[in-house]
């Protein structure tokens, strides 16, 4: 793969204005006015990042972790780039290079979770387990869903990902101009596509980080190849995925861990003793996370602070995040090589000193706060609502858009609707078999719940229950 090509500025829809000199902004510099002017971002500002609904201004949503990891995806940008020409990595490589790729890592950080459904991670659960319940219960003209729609199509609905329904909306559903979404430019699409696979060539055992999950759905392949073939990355890995992804992991890992300790589900001695676990295999380590910890908390006392334990958390964020960031630019440039020519299967955590705290982190998360009682109950709610939803709206959209009756409570369903996605359904559906057809209308479904935000989500629920 050559920088020159990765970083292609080409979009779906070329505008006949954009040899105008006036502006003076980069592609990707547009691309990011683009995002930040949406609906669709503005919408992450109502969607869960950890805890659903939450009264406090201080724990994140979508939309702060969203910014969060834009920020650190640029930082990361900045110090790869500098390595790369520094260290004459790449003979084409030019300083333009490397502001572009900080302002497309600045994009895609604000998009990365932008097709997330609603209840965080739990609500793409939510959805993959109502199909792999319901799909073979569901009959059109007689005959059950499941016969009708071909593997690649019932592999998308099981295996329904955020990821990919990121990369349909801002190229698909977010109409403004035309049916070409935001019209963002190739290089930037590719680098949020985490997982250059289709639903049947999912393989969790492979070794390969990319074969993990789905990146596009069938009805979104035109776009993906589109993509791809401009930017030279084909089935492989962007190098730039690699660094957002890192972003991404270091944003809420240690996001997590301060939301836990602010809502009290870890405290300051619960650090101080899961930290413990470390010393030994990061004794050579530039960074010791336990002894930061207690040179913060003495600090905190030498200030004379009315809450150490909390002054110490919190700065040790900070500080862990630094440390994070170096280890992440560390594994991009270590392995750059491998990245380059599309062979490296791992994170760029993997190998240096920073994995196995990011481990712990992921790990602290899961068992003090994601496996915590109270979560448990949010999420039973949340379960309710969204199987409720998709009974309903499922149930409504199969006979849309065919000679069949519909009944007058299913008409009312299909009319809540956005216009926006049966506009889109209807772009990608003419001149579609009626196989093609049934599948779009199943994906209209997880379009629109896609688009809810939390309190949306909840308070259609209510509504179509009676629940005043």
């Amino acid at each position: 793969m050559e920088w020159k090509i990765l970083l292609s500025a080409k979009r779906e829809r070329e505008s006949p204005h954009k040899q105008r000199s006036s502006d003076l902004r980069s592609e990707f510099e547009k691309d990011y006015h683009r995002i930040i002017g949406s609906a669709s971002f503005r919408r992450l500002q109502d969607k869960t990042q950890v805890f659903p609904l939450d009264k406090s201004d201080f724990i994140r949503t979508r939309l702060t972790h969203s910014l969060e990891v834009s920020s650190l995806g640029k930082s990361l940008g900045q110090n790869i780039g500098e390595n790369i020409l520094k260290y004459r990595r790449n003979s084409g490589f030019t300083m333009q290079m490397k502001e572009d790729i900080s302002h497309i890592l600045e994009c895609a950080g604000l998009i990365h979770d932008i097709g997330n459904p609603p209840f965080g991670h739990f609500g793409e659960m939510a959805i993959r387990e109502w199909f792999a319940g319901n799909l073979s219960r569901l009959t059109f003209r007689g005959r059950p869903v499941e016969e009708i729609l071909n593997e690649q199509m019932r592999q998308d609905l099981l295996h329904f990902e955020g990821n990919a329904q990121a990369l349909r909306l801002v190229t698909r559903l977010h109409y403004l101009v035309d049916e070409h979404g935001m019209n963002l430019t190739y290089a930037l699409l590719n680098t949020i596509i985490k997982y250059p696979v289709a639903s049947t060539e999912i393989n969790g055992k492979s070794g390969n980080i990319k074969d993990k999950k789905l990146g596009y759905y069938l009805a979104d392949e035109k776009i993906f190849r589109d993509v791809t073939a401009a930017t030279g990355a084909g089935n492989s890995r962007h190098p730039l995925t690699y660094i957002l992804e890192a972003a991404d992991d270091l944003a809420y890992k240690t996001a997590d861990i301060e939301d836990g300790f602010v809502k009290g589900y870890i405290s300051y001695y619960t650090l101080e003793r899961e930290l413990e676990s470390l010393e030994s295999s990061l004794s050579e380590s530039p960074f010791r996370p336990l002894e930061k910890l207690h040179q913060l908390y003495e600090r905190g006392l030498g200030k004379g602070v009315s809450n150490p334990e909390s002054y110490a958390v919190k700065n040790w964020i900070v500080s862990a995040q630094g440390f994070l960031i170096s280890c992440a630019t560390f594994g991009f440039t270590s392995n750059y090589d491998r990245i380059m020519e599309g062979s490296f299967c791992r994170d760029l955590f993997h190998g240096t000193y920073g994995e196995k705290l990011m481990d712990l982190l992921g790990d602290m998360a899961y068992r003090y706060v994601f496996s915590s009682a109270e979560i448990y109950k949010m999420e039973v709610s949340e379960s309710s609502i969204l199987n409720d939803l998709m009974d309903r709206l499922v149930r409504a959209v199969l006979h849309y858009d065919t000679e069949e009756p519909q009944d007058g409570i299913n008409k009312r369903v299909v009319s809540f609707i956005s216009d926006n996605y049966k506009n889109a359904y209807k772009l990608q559906a003419e001149g579609k078999s009626e196989e093609e057809k049934l599948y779009l209308r199943l994906l209209l479904v997880t379009d629109y719940v896609c688009g809810m935000t939390d309190s949306y989500a909840k308070r259609l629920y209510q509504e179509m229950n009676g629940i005043f």
